[in-house]
């Protein structure tokens, strides 16, 4: 009998023992982990709100140089990258076709007045025997007829001939403004042909250090931007250079391309030394909100929410009433504080009401996990965010 109790002991102590075992064993035989907390200061802090976009870069006033005329370019005064003045010859066409008109306009007229000459003899001949009655009524009006007629075509043939010179000067084309001719589009020997639409021959930007950004935005970020929105873009050429414009102006005409409706803002910036060349394509951060001295704390503080089961159950928890609130740490006291919000710019929120610069909060849980060396592994605690934050108020 004593040796079947001292059995029935013997066995329920090895059963402790491998119970033992088997839950040191199942728990990794490794230490705790130990929760801490990252406490952030309430700070004033800069708040900025943007929109991006791209666009393309052009001359504040650039100016396309046509002709008028027809004819053969006889010669080039300029080339890409010139410097022009306004008056300058850039470019001469054939004249041998003008002359001729001109010429021929002359002879017609020095003819009409000839006539002219004639007539008005003539008309005072018939007037004077007119008056004495030797001549009819029908020849006297006849004669009036045939001097007015050779008035008017005296009028048409100085018309021609001053038709004939405006054309003539047409053949030398010059500059409209001061300027660097950006774009020239003929060569000597080419034909030009004028007929409906004037053709291109150069175009001349008028001021380089003056240039502008024509950037698309979408019509969802449009309501924002405003004339005098602070913007900073970059271009490919110039990977590590930031410029920097002002919006100058929002243009009310939408554009709908493959059914995304953009409008054009246009962006005035400063080239003083000539990086920014036309046609390179800018990428583009409006500012839509800045506000400095800002009371704000971090996102991630308005996201944290406490439980038993994040933070242990040796940790108290004062929650409080309130849609927005932020947790200070005082020992083992986690004490929630309601709080009024206002701007947001995605990685810090405004505080209107509620907190005073310099306390300290919550942000986060961090997790410190001994690993297999016995050192202590830092992890952010998941769980603990509940929703994407507080979203944006406008001001």
């Amino acid at each position: 009998m004593k040796k079947l109790k001292i059995s029935k002991v013997w066995i329920a102590m090895i059963v402790v023992v491998i119970v033992a075992i088997a839950a040191w064993a199942l728990s990794g035989g490794k230490d705790k982990a130990q929760i801490d907390f990252k406490q952030e200061q309430v700070s004033l802090q800069t708040l900025q709100n943007s929109v991006t976009a791209t666009g393309t870069i052009e001359a504040v006033t650039s100016v396309t140089v046509g002709t008028q005329v027809s004819g053969i370019v006889n010669k080039l005064y300029v080339d890409y990258n010139s410097e022009v003045k306004k008056g300058q010859v850039i470019a001469e066409l054939d004249k041998t076709n003008l002359m001729s008109e001109l010429n021929t306009a002359k002879a017609n007229m020095a003819s009409a007045e000839s006539q002219l000459n004639y007539q008005s003899a003539n008309i005072k001949r018939y007037q004077t025997l007119y008056q004495k009655g030797l001549v009819s009524a029908d020849d006297y009006e006849n004669a009036l007829l045939t001097y007015r007629q050779a008035k008017e075509q005296v009028a048409t043939a100085k018309e021609q001939v001053q038709r004939a010179q405006t054309n003539l000067g047409y053949a030398t084309i010059t500059s409209p403004i001061d300027g660097t001719v950006i774009s020239k589009s003929v060569e000597e020997g080419q034909t030009v042909a004028a007929s409906f639409n004037t053709p291109e021959l150069f175009t001349i930007a008028k001021d380089l250090t003056n240039m502008q950004v024509v950037a698309d935005v979408d019509e969802a970020d449009i309501g924002g931007v405003k004339e005098g929105n602070r913007v900073t873009f970059t271009v490919d050429a110039y990977p590590d250079d930031t410029f920097e414009g002002i919006v100058k102006q929002v243009r009310l005409q939408a554009t709908t391309t493959n059914n995304v409706v953009t409008y054009e803002v246009v962006i005035s910036a400063q080239n003083a030394d000539l990086k920014l060349k036309p046609g390179l394509t800018a990428n583009v951060t409006i500012f839509t909100q800045e506000r400095a001295g800002v009371l704000a704390v971090p996102n991630k503080a308005l996201r944290f929410t406490p439980t038993k089961e994040t933070v242990g159950k040796d940790m108290k928890i004062v929650d409080c009433k309130g849609k927005n609130k932020v947790w200070t740490l005082d020992g083992k006291t986690l004490t929630a504080h309601p709080v009024s919000i206002g701007q947001s710019d995605g990685m810090h929120t405004e505080i209107t009401k509620g907190l005073k610069a310099g306390q300290k909060i919550v942000s986060e849980i961090i997790v410190n996990t001994p690993d297999n060396d016995g050192e202590d592994e830092q992890q952010q605690s998941q769980g603990l965010i509940s929703g994407p934050g507080p979203r944006s108020k406008k001001k």
